[in-house]
C-alpha cells in the first residue's frame, strides 16, 4: 500500500480489498465509503464532528460469500479495533449468554492491544539496544565468558594511602571486554548459552465477579495496593537466543507509557471502532408472546441502546458508542431484514446485497488473492523442502467439483475449497519432509482424490 488508509479514496480502497477479496464489489463499495466518511469527518473542525454520525451497515448473502472477510480487511487497512461477535450469543443472557455491553468492553480491550503492538514497535529498536546491553551485563558476569580477561587491570595496594588504583585502566579494560562479548553476542556465538534473567510478572488488577447482566470485570483501587497484586520477579534460567525477545519486550514495556497507551486506545475505540455483529438475521422476527421470538426480540432492544449511542462502562472508563461503526450481516434464509424491529432497522440504513459464489469465482479465489490457498499450500509445503505446483486444468477441476458439492449438499460458499483443498493434499501434507521433493497437482490427480467422495453423496454431507 503505498499511501496510509487515511489517505485513500473510495475507489483505492476498493482496489486494496480486491486483492483480497473476489467479487461483491456493491459491499467492497459500501464499506469504503463508511471508511472515507471517518477520515472526512476527522477533518472536520471539532465542534463539528459530533454532528455527523457513522451509517451502519447491513451486509445480506449466504455464508461462506466474504462478509466477515470484507469487515476485518478494512479494520486492518484503518489500523481500527475491530470485534467480531454472533448475535445468537446474546440470546440467554443470564444463563449461558453475555450482556451486549459486553461488546464494546472488548472492543476497548482489543483497542488497547492494538495501540500497545504500535507503541512497542515505534520503541522497539531502542528496546533492543537495552535488551542486549542487559545480556552483556550477564555475560560479564560469567567467569567461564570472561575468564580471559581476568584479573582486571589493578595496583596492589602498598598501604599508603596517597597510592591510588588504576580506575581508568581498569574501567577501559572493561570496556574493552564488554565490546568483545557484545560483538560476539551480535553475532549469534552465544546464543546456546543458558543464563538466568529476571522477569517481572505483572498481576492481574481486575477480578471478574458476577452481576445482574454477566460477568463482568471490575477493577482494584490500586492507589492503596495490599500487595496482593504488586507484580513479581521472576528469574528464569533459558538460552540467550530465548532472552533476548523476552528482555526486549520487557524493555519495550518499561519504555511506554501506559496511561498513555490507555488514552490513545480509548479514543479510538470511541472515534474508529468497528463492530461486526454476525448472524443478526437468527434474532430477527417479531415477538408473539412468548418462546424463543421474546429471546431474539429481546436481544435486538439490547443491541439497539450501544447502535444508538450510549455510555458504556468499562475497565477503563466510560465508553461513548455514538461513532462506533457497526456492521450486521446474515444469510436471512428463513427471515428477512423486515423482520427485525424498526428502530434496529433504522440504525442499519446502508443495505448491501452479496451475490452467491459461483464456479468462476471459485477458480479466480485459488489463485488471485494475496493470501490465497494455493500460495499458502506452497509456502508451508516450502517450509518442508517441498515445491508443488499447481496446474491451471486441476484447478479448474476443483472449482468445478466445490460447485457441484455446494450444489447436492449445504451451500458454504468459499469456505468449500478449503475442505477440499485439504482432502486434495492430505497424503501430500503428511509424506512431507521425506517424500518427493517437487509434486505437480493436475487433473487426473484431483479427480482421483476428490472425485469418489463427490460422487457419494452420503460420504460428501460427512467429509466435505
Amino acid at each position: 500500500m503505498s499511501l496510509p488508509i487515511e489517505e485513500l479514496t473510495p475507489r483505492q480502497i476498493v482496489a486494496e480489498l480486491d486483492r483480497y477479496i473476489i467479487g461483491q464489489a456493491a459491499a467492497k463499495k459500501a464499506v469504503a465509503i463508511a471508511l472515507r466518511n471517518r477520515y472526512r469527518r476527522l477533518r472536520l473542525p471539532e465542534a463539528e464532528r459530533d454532528d455527523v454520525l457513522p451509517k451502519n451497515i447491513l451486509m445480506i448473502g449466504p455464508t461462506g460469500v466474504g462478509k466477515t472477510e470484507i469487515a476485518r480487511r478494512m479494520a486492518q487497512f484503518a489500523r481500527a479495533p475491530f470485534i467480531k461477535v454472533e448475535a445468537t450469543k446474546f440470546t440467554e443472557v443470564g444463563y449461558v449468554g453475555r450482556d451486549v455491553d459486553s461488546i464494546i468492553r472488548d472492543l476497548v480491550g482489543v483497542a488497547v492491544r492494538l495501540v500497545e503492538r504500535e507503541r512497542t514497535e515505534e520503541v522497539r529498536e531502542e528496546a533492543e539496544r537495552r535488551a542486549i546491553e542487559r545480556l552483556v551485563e550477564l555475560l560479564d558476569d560469567e567467569p567461564s565468558v570472561t575468564r580471559p580477561w581476568r584479573p582486571f587491570l589493578t595496583v596492589e595496594p602498598s598501604g599508603d594511602e596517597d597510592d591510588d588504583v588504576d580506575y581508568e585502566a581498569e574501567e577501559r579494560l572493561r570496556e574493552d571486554r564488554r565490546s568483545v562479548i557484545r560483538a560476539k553476542l551480535l553475532a549469534g556465538d552465544f546464543d546456546g548459552r543458558l543464563v538466568e534473567v529476571e522477569t517481572e510478572e505483572a498481576q492481574n488488577p481486575f477480578v471478574q465477579v458476577f452481576s445482574a447482566q454477566g460477568v463482568e470485570e471490575m477493577g482494584l483501587d490500586m492507589a492503596h495496593p495490599s500487595g496482593m497484586f504488586q507484580n513479581r520477579r521472576l528469574v528464569r534460567k533459558v538460552t540467550v537466543a530465548e532472552a533476548k525477545p523476552i528482555l526486549t519486550l520487557e524493555e519495550a514495556g518499561k519504555m511506554v507509557d501506559k496511561h498513555g497507551v490507555h488514552r490513545d486506545a480509548f479514543e479510538r475505540a470511541e472515534q474508529t471502532g468497528i463492530v461486526f455483529l454476525d448472524e443478526i438475521d437468527k434474532v430477527a422476527g417479531k415477538s408473539g408472546g412468548s418462546g424463543p421470538d421474546v429471546s431474539r426480540e429481546g436481544v435486538q432492544r439490547d443491541l439497539l441502546p450501544i447502535i444508538e449511542g450510549a455510555t458504556v462502562q468499562t475497565k477503563f472508563g466510560p465508553v461513548r458508542t455514538d461513532h462506533i461503526l457497526f456492521v450486521a450481516a446474515g444469510a436471512f434464509h428463513i427471515s428477512k431484514p423486515s423482520d427485525l424491529i424498526p428502530e434496529l432497522q433504522g440504525r442499519l440504513p446502508i443495505r448491501v446485497v452479496l451475490e452467491s459464489l459461483n464456479e468462476e469465482d471459485f477458480r479466480r479465489i485459488l489463485t488471485e488473492p494475496k493470501n490465497a490457498l494455493t500460495k499458502q499450500y506452497e509456502k508451508l509445503l516450502r517450509a518442508d523442502g517441498v515445491r508443488i505446483t499447481f496446474e491451471q486444468a486441476a484447478l479448474d477441476e476443483v472449482a468445478f467439483l466445490a460447485t457441484e458439492v455446494n450444489a447436492k449438499t449445504e451451500n458454504i460458499g468459499a469456505r468449500r475449497l478449503h475442505t477440499l483443498m485439504e482432502k486434495l493434499l492430505e497424503d501430500v501434507l503428511f509424506e512431507a519432509p521425506g517424500g518427493p521433493d517437487a509434486v505437480t497437482i493436475d487433473v487426473s490427480f484431483v479427480r482421483d482424490k476428490l472425485r469418489p467422495l463427490v460422487d457419494d453423496l452420503e460420504r460428501s454431507q460427512k467429509v466435505l
